[in-house]
């Protein structure tokens, strides 16, 4: 595939990451977590105050890629979601303030990467939805139980139905909603609020006000990997979510 999977640039503080798939939705494969996770390094050794992450086309990122489903076995999988669990916790416990701008379709783990960010900022008409449990699935339900609370995150996750971003909102997925015309005030306030902390305190409220141990959310989603037939059932809903 040709061009880098993450464009990042550096201005004033602000290190913006693009997902840079838009063919694919922005959809996380292996390469792209790897590629997010580069940036993220070259964020913090230039001394980004803000991380942002934005994507390229129409859809922030439609979650796992599964452009090689056929030809990975089940260890294989399970290994790439494991990584991308490490990425979100990573994001979640950053040093830094983070923010995510998000348009289109924000699904599955691309909701959960939406989800670790301290800034959710939804472009009108963007759309939500953690479709993960249908194919027995459990990842980041902690980080999203601790946004939304433990009733609203069940029933976003029982349902896996698409949420409108007004309702994102309302819940406390979205923290804003902004037209693309008002998003440089956006920034530029996230900007301002992030330069008034250093990086050990950042890190220290991150780490206070994370609601649930990251250790529980990996041991959930290990657990739910670790049930026989994971390729299959990641077939058998692609199947049907393709018949729809």
């Amino acid at each position: 595939m040709d061009g880098q999977a993450v464009d990042s640039t550096l201005q004033d503080g602000v290190a913006t990451l693009w997902l840079a798939r838009p063919e694919r939705g922005n959809a996380l494969g292996a390469e792209m977590v790897a590629a997010i996770d580069a940036a993220l390094d070259g964020a913090m050794a230039a001394g980004a105050r803000l991380v942002v992450l934005r994507g390229q086309g129409r859809n922030f990122c439609t979650g796992l890629d599964l452009a090689d489903l056929e030809t990975v076995t089940d260890g294989e999988l399970a290994l790439r979601i494991i990584r991308i669990e490490l990425l979100l916790q990573r994001i979640h416990a950053l040093p830094v303030t983070t923010m995510a701008v998000a348009g289109g379709r924000v699904f599955g783990a691309g909701a959960d990467l939406f989800a670790a960010c301290d800034h959710r900022l939804a472009l009108p008409g963007a759309s939500f939805a953690f479709p993960g449990p249908a194919f027995g699935l459990v990842l980041g339900t902690g980080r999203l139980a601790g946004l939304v609370g433990d009733g609203v995150a069940r029933r976003l996750l029982l349902a896996g139905a698409p949420v409108a971003a007004e309702q994102a909102r309302a819940v406390g997925l979205v923290t804003e909603i902004a037209e693309e015309a008002a998003l440089d005030g956006a920034l530029a306030a996230a900007r301002a609020a992030a330069s008034r902390l250093d990086a050990t305190t950042v890190a220290a409220l991150h780490g206070r006000t994370r609601r649930a141990a990251d250790d529980a959310d990996l041991a959930a989603l290990a657990r739910s990997l670790a049930r026989p037939g994971l390729k299959a059932r990641v077939e058998a809903y692609r199947a049907e979510a393709t018949r729809r």
